[in-house]
Protein backbone atom coordinates (compact mmCIF):
# COMPACT_ATOMS: atom_id res chain seq x y z
CA UNK A 1 0.00 0.00 0.00
CA UNK A 2 1.46 3.42 -0.85
CA UNK A 3 -0.45 5.27 2.01
CA UNK A 4 -0.42 5.53 5.47
CA UNK A 5 -1.54 8.24 8.04
CA UNK A 6 1.51 10.25 9.35
CA UNK A 7 1.94 12.60 12.27
CA UNK A 8 3.70 15.77 10.78
CA UNK A 9 4.75 18.79 12.77
CA UNK A 10 2.37 21.84 11.67
CA UNK A 11 5.14 24.82 10.03
CA UNK A 12 5.39 28.13 11.39
CA UNK A 13 2.98 30.68 10.18
CA UNK A 14 4.71 33.05 7.93
CA UNK A 15 3.34 36.47 7.34
CA UNK A 16 1.27 35.47 4.48
CA UNK A 17 0.25 32.31 5.40
CA UNK A 18 -2.89 30.94 6.98
CA UNK A 19 -3.29 27.92 9.39
CA UNK A 20 -6.24 25.96 8.71
CA UNK A 21 -8.10 22.74 10.02
CA UNK A 22 -9.88 20.86 7.42
CA UNK A 23 -13.28 20.03 8.34
CA UNK A 24 -14.31 17.81 4.85
CA UNK A 25 -12.28 16.31 1.64
CA UNK A 26 -13.69 13.87 -1.26
CA UNK A 27 -12.07 11.71 -2.77
CA UNK A 28 -11.94 12.22 -7.01
CA UNK A 29 -10.90 9.81 -9.56
CA UNK A 30 -8.34 12.35 -10.39
CA UNK A 31 -6.56 12.35 -6.94
CA UNK A 32 -6.22 8.18 -7.63
CA UNK A 33 -5.04 8.78 -10.66
CA UNK A 34 -2.62 10.82 -9.37
CA UNK A 35 -1.41 8.76 -6.89
CA UNK A 36 -0.82 5.66 -9.98
CA UNK A 37 1.32 8.48 -11.71
CA UNK A 38 -1.19 8.39 -14.65
CA UNK A 39 -2.07 12.17 -14.47
CA UNK A 40 0.33 15.62 -15.49
CA UNK A 41 0.27 16.91 -12.23
CA UNK A 42 2.87 14.94 -9.95
CA UNK A 43 3.54 16.26 -6.33
CA UNK A 44 7.12 15.33 -4.97
CA UNK A 45 7.06 12.55 -2.30
CA UNK A 46 6.17 12.21 -0.14
CA UNK A 47 3.03 13.76 -0.92
CA UNK A 48 -0.11 14.47 0.92
CA UNK A 49 -3.10 13.14 -0.94
CA UNK A 50 -6.25 15.04 -2.20
CA UNK A 51 -7.02 18.15 -4.18
CA UNK A 52 -10.57 19.75 -3.03
CA UNK A 53 -11.62 20.04 0.20
CA UNK A 54 -12.96 22.72 2.85
CA UNK A 55 -11.39 23.78 5.80
CA UNK A 56 -11.62 26.44 8.65
CA UNK A 57 -9.34 29.43 9.48
CA UNK A 58 -7.50 28.95 12.94
CA UNK A 59 -5.26 31.75 12.62
CA UNK A 60 -3.49 34.12 10.03
CA UNK A 61 -0.25 35.79 9.45
CA UNK A 62 -0.11 40.16 10.02
CA UNK A 63 0.13 40.53 6.24
CA UNK A 64 -3.34 38.83 5.32
CA UNK A 65 -6.10 41.03 4.31
CA UNK A 66 -8.64 38.69 3.08
CA UNK A 67 -9.04 36.15 6.19
CA UNK A 68 -9.43 35.61 9.26
CA UNK A 69 -10.09 33.47 12.26
CA UNK A 70 -13.32 31.41 11.32
CA UNK A 71 -13.61 31.65 7.75
CA UNK A 72 -14.10 28.80 5.27
CA UNK A 73 -12.08 27.84 2.42
CA UNK A 74 -11.17 25.77 -0.19
CA UNK A 75 -8.33 25.50 -2.47
CA UNK A 76 -7.72 28.15 -5.44
CA UNK A 77 -5.84 25.65 -7.18
CA UNK A 78 -5.22 21.92 -7.75
CA UNK A 79 -1.89 20.03 -5.51
CA UNK A 80 -2.95 21.32 -1.87
CA UNK A 81 -3.04 18.72 -0.35
CA UNK A 82 -6.18 18.10 1.34
CA UNK A 83 -6.24 14.84 2.97
CA UNK A 84 -4.82 15.70 6.61
CA UNK A 85 -6.22 16.78 9.47
CA UNK A 86 -4.12 20.64 9.46
CA UNK A 87 -2.04 23.13 7.02
CA UNK A 88 -0.58 26.14 6.55
CA UNK A 89 -1.02 27.58 3.21
CA UNK A 90 -0.32 30.98 1.69
CA UNK A 91 -3.08 32.97 1.09
CA UNK A 92 -3.34 33.19 -2.41
CA UNK A 93 -3.88 29.44 -2.50
CA UNK A 94 -7.48 29.96 -0.21
CA UNK A 95 -10.70 31.23 -1.71
CA UNK A 96 -13.03 32.54 0.98
CA UNK A 97 -16.25 30.67 0.72
CA UNK A 98 -19.70 31.29 2.81
CA UNK A 99 -20.05 29.42 6.15
CA UNK A 100 -24.06 29.38 5.90
CA UNK A 101 -23.38 27.00 2.66
CA UNK A 102 -23.69 22.91 3.43
CA UNK A 103 -20.43 21.11 4.59
CA UNK A 104 -20.29 18.77 1.88
CA UNK A 105 -21.04 21.38 -0.81
CA UNK A 106 -17.95 23.53 0.28
CA UNK A 107 -16.17 20.63 -0.26
CA UNK A 108 -16.96 19.28 -3.53
CA UNK A 109 -16.94 22.83 -4.69
CA UNK A 110 -13.64 23.57 -6.53
CA UNK A 111 -13.60 20.57 -8.56
CA UNK A 112 -16.41 19.13 -10.32
CA UNK A 113 -18.99 22.39 -9.95
CA UNK A 114 -16.25 24.60 -11.36
CA UNK A 115 -15.71 22.28 -14.22
CA UNK A 116 -19.62 21.78 -14.70
CA UNK A 117 -20.01 25.66 -14.62
CA UNK A 118 -17.02 26.65 -17.18
CA UNK A 119 -17.69 23.74 -19.49
CA UNK A 120 -21.84 25.38 -19.96
CA UNK A 121 -20.44 28.73 -20.14
CA UNK A 122 -17.25 28.61 -22.39
CA UNK A 123 -17.55 26.40 -25.73
CA UNK A 124 -20.85 27.45 -26.98
CA UNK A 125 -23.83 30.27 -25.84
CA UNK A 126 -26.45 28.01 -24.76
CA UNK A 127 -30.29 29.92 -24.65
CA UNK A 128 -32.79 28.51 -22.46
CA UNK A 129 -34.81 25.56 -24.48
CA UNK A 130 -31.13 24.92 -25.78
CA UNK A 131 -30.15 20.83 -25.34
CA UNK A 132 -26.81 19.04 -24.01
CA UNK A 133 -25.79 15.87 -24.01
CA UNK A 134 -23.28 14.34 -21.81
CA UNK A 135 -22.08 10.64 -20.44
CA UNK A 136 -20.72 9.45 -17.13
CA UNK A 137 -24.16 11.67 -16.24
CA UNK A 138 -23.99 10.68 -12.55
CA UNK A 139 -20.59 11.47 -11.86
CA UNK A 140 -19.46 14.36 -9.44
CA UNK A 141 -19.40 16.78 -12.92
CA UNK A 142 -22.53 15.33 -14.21
CA UNK A 143 -24.95 15.74 -11.53
CA UNK A 144 -23.02 19.53 -11.29
CA UNK A 145 -24.31 19.83 -14.86
CA UNK A 146 -27.90 18.80 -14.51
CA UNK A 147 -28.29 20.86 -11.99
CA UNK A 148 -26.54 24.12 -13.05
CA UNK A 149 -28.33 23.71 -16.48
CA UNK A 150 -31.69 22.79 -15.20
CA UNK A 151 -31.40 26.49 -13.30
CA UNK A 152 -30.24 28.23 -16.38
CA UNK A 153 -33.25 26.38 -18.31
CA UNK A 154 -31.26 24.32 -20.75
CA UNK A 155 -32.52 20.57 -21.51
CA UNK A 156 -30.18 18.03 -20.38
CA UNK A 157 -29.70 14.15 -22.18
CA UNK A 158 -27.47 11.96 -19.48
CA UNK A 159 -26.07 9.02 -20.65
CA UNK A 160 -25.54 6.78 -17.88
CA UNK A 161 -24.14 2.65 -17.74
CA UNK A 162 -26.54 0.15 -18.04
CA UNK A 163 -26.31 -1.57 -14.18
CA UNK A 164 -28.50 -3.79 -11.90
CA UNK A 165 -30.25 -0.68 -10.24
CA UNK A 166 -30.25 1.43 -13.18
CA UNK A 167 -34.40 2.45 -12.18
CA UNK A 168 -32.92 3.50 -9.01
CA UNK A 169 -30.21 5.60 -10.66
CA UNK A 170 -32.71 7.18 -13.56
CA UNK A 171 -34.85 8.42 -10.67
CA UNK A 172 -32.62 9.99 -8.66
CA UNK A 173 -30.64 11.77 -11.78
CA UNK A 174 -34.40 12.78 -12.48
CA UNK A 175 -34.95 14.10 -8.91
CA UNK A 176 -31.86 16.28 -9.80
CA UNK A 177 -33.47 17.83 -12.94
CA UNK A 178 -32.35 15.72 -15.68
CA UNK A 179 -34.57 15.51 -18.96
CA UNK A 180 -33.76 12.51 -19.98
CA UNK A 181 -31.68 9.91 -18.67
CA UNK A 182 -30.56 7.21 -21.38
CA UNK A 183 -28.12 4.00 -21.52
CA UNK A 184 -25.17 3.83 -24.25
CA UNK A 185 -26.81 1.24 -25.83
CA UNK A 186 -30.03 3.18 -26.10
CA UNK A 187 -27.97 5.98 -27.82
CA UNK A 188 -27.90 3.94 -30.85
CA UNK A 189 -31.72 3.27 -31.06
CA UNK A 190 -34.41 4.29 -33.32
CA UNK A 191 -36.39 5.71 -29.70
CA UNK A 192 -33.61 8.60 -29.89
CA UNK A 193 -35.37 10.04 -32.11
CA UNK A 194 -38.55 10.24 -29.94
CA UNK A 195 -36.36 12.62 -27.84
CA UNK A 196 -35.64 15.05 -30.35
CA UNK A 197 -39.68 15.23 -31.12
CA UNK A 198 -40.18 17.79 -27.79
CA UNK A 199 -35.90 18.93 -27.37
CA UNK A 200 -33.58 20.15 -29.83
CA UNK A 201 -30.55 18.43 -31.07
CA UNK A 202 -27.73 18.81 -28.51
CA UNK A 203 -25.19 22.07 -29.62
CA UNK A 204 -22.72 20.93 -26.93
CA UNK A 205 -21.62 17.39 -25.87
CA UNK A 206 -19.76 16.54 -22.91
CA UNK A 207 -17.13 13.81 -22.85
CA UNK A 208 -15.69 11.82 -19.76
CA UNK A 209 -15.59 7.93 -21.09
CA UNK A 210 -14.10 8.19 -24.65
CA UNK A 211 -14.27 4.90 -26.78
CA UNK A 212 -17.88 3.79 -28.12
CA UNK A 213 -19.91 6.11 -26.32
CA UNK A 214 -18.31 9.07 -27.29
CA UNK A 215 -18.69 8.04 -30.75
CA UNK A 216 -22.65 7.24 -30.29
CA UNK A 217 -23.16 10.56 -28.98
CA UNK A 218 -21.51 12.48 -31.45
CA UNK A 219 -24.11 11.02 -33.89
CA UNK A 220 -26.81 13.26 -31.96
CA UNK A 221 -25.09 16.84 -31.98
CA UNK A 222 -26.55 19.65 -34.36
CA UNK A 223 -23.94 20.71 -37.23
CA UNK A 224 -21.72 22.82 -35.77
CA UNK A 225 -22.04 21.51 -32.56
CA UNK A 226 -18.71 21.28 -29.56
CA UNK A 227 -17.85 18.32 -28.23
CA UNK A 228 -15.70 19.16 -24.59
CA UNK A 229 -13.55 16.14 -23.62
CA UNK A 230 -13.03 16.11 -20.17
CA UNK A 231 -12.10 13.02 -19.07
CA UNK A 232 -11.20 9.12 -20.21
CA UNK A 233 -13.10 7.11 -17.97
CA UNK A 234 -12.77 3.61 -20.72
CA UNK A 235 -8.91 4.61 -21.22
CA UNK A 236 -9.80 4.41 -24.89
CA UNK A 237 -9.39 7.06 -27.76
CA UNK A 238 -12.24 9.25 -29.34
CA UNK A 239 -13.53 7.75 -32.60
CA UNK A 240 -14.54 10.41 -34.61
CA UNK A 241 -16.19 9.74 -38.25
CA UNK A 242 -14.79 10.98 -40.88
CA UNK A 243 -18.52 12.22 -41.83
CA UNK A 244 -19.17 14.35 -38.62
CA UNK A 245 -16.22 16.65 -39.37
CA UNK A 246 -16.70 17.03 -43.17
CA UNK A 247 -20.78 17.08 -43.26
CA UNK A 248 -21.74 18.49 -40.15
CA UNK A 249 -18.56 20.25 -39.46
CA UNK A 250 -18.37 19.48 -35.26
CA UNK A 251 -15.56 20.91 -33.15
CA UNK A 252 -13.93 18.81 -30.40
CA UNK A 253 -12.34 20.67 -27.87
CA UNK A 254 -10.87 19.65 -24.53
CA UNK A 255 -10.86 20.85 -20.71
CA UNK A 256 -8.88 20.91 -17.98
CA UNK A 257 -10.06 22.95 -14.62
CA UNK A 258 -6.39 22.85 -13.62
CA UNK A 259 -5.56 24.47 -16.73
CA UNK A 260 -7.72 27.01 -16.54
CA UNK A 261 -7.25 28.38 -12.96
CA UNK A 262 -3.56 29.35 -14.27
CA UNK A 263 -4.74 30.82 -17.46
CA UNK A 264 -7.22 32.81 -14.51
CA UNK A 265 -5.07 33.07 -11.92
CA UNK A 266 -4.16 36.82 -12.53
CA UNK A 267 -7.86 37.38 -13.22
CA UNK A 268 -9.81 37.22 -10.46
CA UNK A 269 -12.94 39.13 -11.25
CA UNK A 270 -13.61 35.65 -13.75
CA UNK A 271 -13.13 33.33 -10.41
CA UNK A 272 -15.05 35.47 -8.36
CA UNK A 273 -18.16 35.82 -10.83
CA UNK A 274 -18.09 31.94 -10.66
CA UNK A 275 -18.07 31.40 -7.14
CA UNK A 276 -20.79 33.84 -6.78
CA UNK A 277 -22.92 32.08 -9.44
CA UNK A 278 -22.12 28.84 -7.51
CA UNK A 279 -22.98 30.12 -4.15
CA UNK A 280 -26.18 31.56 -5.39
CA UNK A 281 -27.23 28.18 -6.65
CA UNK A 282 -26.25 26.29 -3.71
CA UNK A 283 -28.29 28.93 -1.05
CA UNK A 284 -31.21 28.53 -3.55
CA UNK A 285 -31.28 25.03 -3.04
CA UNK A 286 -30.77 25.12 -7.04
CA UNK A 287 -26.69 22.90 -6.46
CA UNK A 288 -26.70 20.26 -3.73
CA UNK A 289 -23.58 18.24 -3.26
CA UNK A 290 -22.99 14.75 -4.74
CA UNK A 291 -24.34 11.48 -3.06
CA UNK A 292 -21.75 10.92 -0.64
CA UNK A 293 -20.78 8.51 2.11
CA UNK A 294 -19.30 10.61 5.20
CA UNK A 295 -16.00 8.50 6.10
CA UNK A 296 -13.32 9.53 9.12
CA UNK A 297 -10.15 9.63 8.42
CA UNK A 298 -8.39 6.71 10.06
CA UNK A 299 -10.88 4.53 7.76
CA UNK A 300 -9.48 6.10 4.85
CA UNK A 301 -8.12 2.22 3.29
CA UNK A 302 -11.81 1.79 2.89
CA UNK A 303 -12.46 5.19 1.43
CA UNK A 304 -9.86 4.75 -1.28
CA UNK A 305 -11.25 0.81 -1.95
CA UNK A 306 -14.61 2.15 -2.01
CA UNK A 307 -14.26 4.82 -4.31
CA UNK A 308 -12.25 2.29 -6.67
CA UNK A 309 -15.30 0.08 -7.58
CA UNK A 310 -17.53 -0.13 -10.68
CA UNK A 311 -20.57 1.56 -10.90
CA UNK A 312 -20.19 3.85 -7.39
CA UNK A 313 -22.51 6.02 -7.33
CA UNK A 314 -21.40 7.87 -4.19
CA UNK A 315 -18.96 10.38 -3.31
CA UNK A 316 -16.56 9.24 -0.41
CA UNK A 317 -15.87 11.93 2.07
CA UNK A 318 -12.95 12.40 4.63
CA UNK A 319 -14.34 13.81 8.05
CA UNK A 320 -11.82 15.06 10.00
Amino acid sequence: SLFRLKDLEVPKLGDCNVHIRMLAAPINPADINMIQGTYPLLSPLPAVGGSEGVGEVLEVGRRVTALRPGDWVIPAAAGLGTWRTQGVYPEEMLLKVPSDIPVLCAATLSVNPCTAFRMLTDFESLAPGDSIIQNAANSGVGQAVIQIARASGIKTINVVRDRPDLPKLVERLMALGADHVVTEEMLRKPEMKDIFKSIPRPRLALNCVGGKSTTEMLRHLQPKGTMVTYGGMAKQPVMVPVSAFIFRDVRLRGFWMTQWRKDHAQDQESVAAMMDALFQLIRGGQLTAPACTEVPLQDYRAALEASMKPFVSSKQILLF
